[in-house]
This record gives C-alpha cells, structure tokens and sequence, in this order.
C-alpha cells in the first residue's frame, strides 16, 4: 500500500493545457474596413468610399439626434422633441422619421433597402439647409447592391458607437471625443482609399503628416484659411485641430474653399459636417480656374495640395489675360503647377502665408515661362522657404514632392494674441530645409513624418522667422517679443537647412532645389591621421581580397565534385 502511494506521489504530472495567446482585437475602424471589403465585386472600387463615408455620416448624425431628443425628455421638455431649433441651437442635425439610422437598420434586410437609404438621405439634407450639395442624390438605388452585402455592412455600422459616455470630465471633451471617434474612422478610412485606389485615390486624400506639417509653419491661429482644392476637407480639419492642440479660438477663423469633383466635394460637405466646421465651399463643386466662387477673397492663410503637373487645365487661347497672372508670364497649357502658384498669390492678403505642396520639379524648370515665373516670385521676395520632402509619403505617386511657403509680408510683425510668435524682418532672405532623410516606414513602400520630424523642421523655421518659443539658444527679447532683427536660435546646419540670400539664389540661376544650398552635412574628426586610417583600410581590403579568392575555390571544388568541372 505505501509503495503504491509513493508511486502516485512520484508520478509525473500531467502538463496542463496551453492557454492559446488571444487573437489581437481588431480596431473597429479594422472590422468596418473587413466588412465593407465585401463589396468589392458588386461596387466600382471609385464607388466604395462614398457607399461606407454616407452610411457611416448618416449613422452619426441620427446618434447625436437622438441623444438630444433623450435629453429634451429627461429636461421634461419632451413637447419640443419635434421642433427643429431645439436641434440646430446645439449644433444638431434634425432628422425626420425617415432619416433616422434606427428606421434604416430595421429595415437592413428589405429589398428596397437602397430605396429606404437614399430617402433617409434626401430627408435629411432636405432638413437642413447646413448640408445642401453634401449627401448623395439616388446613390444607392443606381448601385445595384446586393441586399445581403449592404445589409451586413450596416449591421457592422452599426456597432460603432460613435457617442462618448455621460461621464466624462466635461462638456468639451465630450464633444471633442464624439467628433474624433468618427473623425477616426474618415481618417481611417480616407488613407485606406488612397492606399487601395491608386492615382485616383490623391483626389481627396494627403498623408496626415503632410498636412499636420503645414499647419504647424504657417500656424493658422486667426483669419481667413483658403484652400483651393480642397478634396476632402482635410486642410481645414488639422487647422482646427491646430487651434484646438493650443488652446486658441475657432471662432477666430473662417474657412474657404473649393473643389472641382462633385463626389469628392460631398467628402469635404460631409466630413466638415461631421465635426461641426462651417466652411464656404461655394455653392457647386467647379472648377477653381474657370469658376472661381471666392472672386474677392484675401486670405490670411492658404495651404493646399494641388494636383501634381495638371496637362491641358485650359485651352491655347483660354485665360491668356487672367488678372490672377497680372504682372508675371501666363502659365503654360501643358502644367498647371504655377497656375495654382499664382492663385494663390492673389488670393494672399497683405500679410497672408500660402503652404503648399507641389512636385520637385517645379523648384528648378524652366519649361515654357515657367522659369521666368519663378525668378519673378524670388524677385518679389515672396519665398519665404522650401523644403525638400522624403520619398514615399504619398499612397498615390511616387513622384518626389516638396514644400513651398509664400509670403506677402516678411517685414517685423507682431502676431496678435501669441507674443511669443512674433516674427523678425526678414526681407530679401529665404529658408531652404532638405528633409529627404526623414520619416519613417510604416509599411513596405509608405513613410511617414514622425512627430519629432515635424517638430524638428516647424521649429526650425519658427526660430529662423524669429519667434520666441522657439529660441533654443535664448537670444534678448523685448516687449514679450524679439530683438528686431535677432535670428535667436537659428543656425545653418549643413545637410540640412541654409537661410539664403536673395543674391544666392540668383547664383543658383534662380533654382530653389534646397539640396542646392544646405549642401552636405559635416563628417565628425575621429582624429585617426589620414595615413593610420588608409593603411587600416588597405589591410582590410587585402583580406577580403584573399578571402574572395578562397571562396571562388570552394566553390569550383563543389562544382567539380557535382560532375560540372571544368
């Protein structure tokens, strides 16, 4: 009996089950993008964006309705639930019977679906002046979904909660949550478009890092922003983010914009919508140099990403005497690029900064006036910096692309509201930055700018224009400002950045490639003399020499010994 006890206790044990790793939680923003994947076969992949953005915009604005008609009831004001300005006084859709997204889902699986969706939209358009020209016009029932595809699509809508929860520190941050949770999803959603859909894809679409960097060298803290194509509306969304991120007003700006596609310009109507941004982008989607909608605008900030070397964006004899090139060579017929550069010139107010992304080549072509164009806008001292961009930060070319800032006024400035950001004079100079060996890969063929490259090139020029938050070095201030004239914490750095003259330019025959001017960056002294070092190398040379010659005789041996010798 003991001798059995000792043998159970001497037994090996059993090893317990390995518990399996649990599965990586998708994002929701993953999960939407798997299932709307689905349509694919049914949809033009053009089309799917439209289909996912409208139902996804349609789904949030019936949660932050009916989140207010829950208060009006809990406030024991549940007579006014059907009252339109009970809705609009806090910034609320108000949407009829029919275009609430608890109406659509209970009739997901009906075969008139795309019937049901398209009157939902029309309803609630049709409600609020606000989204005239946003939503789609008998999108849906022109599809031809299938009913099972678009049914599960809506119940995976569904699941995003697109309200913040009650007990969040504040009313602010509250709304500022809710407007993010979906903003994600455009975001998301827009990059995942740009990505799977190739040229077309750069219509709507920047890189969020391209745009982020904008905003932080121009700094739109008050004053009229314009955009000219302004695609989805991204431009204007980071410039409120901006605004937001330093605690500066929103009521302090207004936005301007236009857009040619009329898909992409209901993008930009709803996505603006979406985070409560009022903006004027014209009554229709037109052309911006045929139809301009903003003739006498003068905006104090213009950033934009026009598209990349437009052929044939007017007729031989169209726009020859455009007031728009008063004063400089009209642009020619076979690129758009200084077209776009010369409307936002005049659209530039006295004191306004323009931040822009274009192909490299425009920095140094000379193509058909294009040249002289240029050398009239260095002439003027409009440059006020350009920076060469890394490779392979756009889903949509592979074109290299650079940044251009203009100015209308680089005198002294006093930035009202923000002392810190006053600017020193800095006429007849401009700042060339080569950021080719930034960013990051966060895919096989995509980079991206990191934050700390942002914050390293917008703190460049910062301290270069002579702003005070950025003074590293801590040069004399005065009257909460800057010394006039004082660089601060600006330096050259070879490799990297070089403020030139406008006498330098014109050395370089008028070219603004910044590789030009930075030159290369500095190799450390290890102190090693020159003759120690060159010895050192020889003998490693000599090494791998004698060691590529036996190898070369391994591997005749091996061939040989397989019957392929010589």
């Amino acid at each position: 009996m003991a001798r059995t006890t000792t043998a159970k206790k001497n037994a090996p044990k059993k090893k317990a089950p390995k518990k399996k790793a649990p599965a990586k939680q998708k994002s929701f923003e993953q999960t939407l993008w798997d299932t709307a994947d689905k349509l694919r076969g049914t949809v033009e992949s053009s089309e799917y964006k439209h289909v996912v953005l409208s139902l996804i915009f349609l789904k949030f604005v019936s949660d932050t309705f009916e989140q207010r008609k829950q208060q009006l009831i809990d406030e024991g004001q549940g007579d006014y639930v059907d009252m339109v300005e009970f809705y609009t006084m806090k910034n609320v859709f108000y949407l009829p019977e029919a275009a609430r997204w608890s109406s659509i889902q209970k009739q997901a699986k009906q075969d008139d679906i795309a019937v049901k969706i398209d009157t939902a939209l029309h309803t609630l358009e049709k409600n609020n002046p606000a989204l005239k020209g946003a939503l789609p016009d008998n999108y849906f029932s022109r599809l031809g979904i299938e009913v099972s595809k678009l049914s599960a699509l809506i119940d995976s809508i569904n699941n995003i909660d697109t309200l913040v929860r009650s007990d969040m520190a504040s009313p602010e941050q509250q709304a500022a949550s809710e407007l993010d949770i979906v903003g994600r999803v455009y975001e998301y959603f827009l990059g995942k478009f740009a990505a799977t859909e190739g040229k077309g894809g750069g219509e709507f679409y920047t890189p969020k890092c391209v745009v982020n960097l904008l905003a932080e060298m121009i700094e739109p803290y008050h004053g009229k922003i314009y955009d000219p194509c302004c695609g989805s509306g991204g431009m204007f969304v980071q410039s409120v983010k901006f605004i937001d991120k330093h605690q500066g007003n929103k009521k302090d700006i207004s936005i301007y914009g236009q857009e040619q596609t009329s898909t992409t310009y209901k993008l930009a109507k709803m996505n603006l919508a979406i985070r409560g941004i009022s903006a004027n982008l014209g009554e229709v989607p037109a052309d911006t140099f045929f139809k301009d909608q903003h003739p006498d605008l003068k905006a104090d900030f213009i950033m934009a990403n026009p598209p990349f070397n437009l052929d044939q964006w007017r007729g031989a004899d169209e726009l020859t005497d455009d007031p728009r090139w008063s004063g400089y060579d009209v642009p020619p017929v076979g690129n758009a690029n200084y077209a776009w550069i010369l409307h936002m010139v005049s659209k530039l107010s006295d004191r306004g900064v323009a931040g822009f992304v274009l192909a490299n080549g425009s920095m140094s072509t000379n193509t058909k006036g294009e040249g002289a164009i240029r050398q009239k806008l260095i002439e003027n001292d409009l440059v006020d910096c350009m920076i060469a961009l890394p490779g392979q930060l756009f889903y949509t070319t592979q074109i290299p692309v650079c940044l251009w800032f203009l100015t209308k006024n680089k005198k002294a400035e006093a930035i009202p509201g923000h002392p810190e950001s006053n600017h020193r004079d800095r006429q007849g100079e401009t700042l060339f930055i080569d950021a080719r060996n930034m960013g990051s890969m966060i895919d096989r063929t995509h980079k991206e700018l990191t934050s700390d490259d942002i914050a390293e090139i917008a703190r460049t020029y910062h301290a270069w224009r002579g702003e005070a938050k950025d003074d590293v070095q801590g040069s004399t201030s005065v009257a909460g400002g800057r010394t006039p004239g004082a660089t601060g914490g600006y330096e050259d750095k070879p490799g990297y950045c070089k403020a030139a003259t406008l006498d330098d330019i014109k050395a370089n025959d008028y070219v603004l490639t910044p590789g030009r001017y930075v030159g290369a960056a500095e190799i450390e002294d290890d102190g090693i003399p020159f003759e120690e070092k060159m010895a050192e190398l020889t003998q490693a040379l000599y090494r791998q020499m004698d060691e590529a010659s036996r190898l070369d005789g391994v591997i005749r041996e091996n061939l040989a010994g397989l019957g392929y010798g010589r």
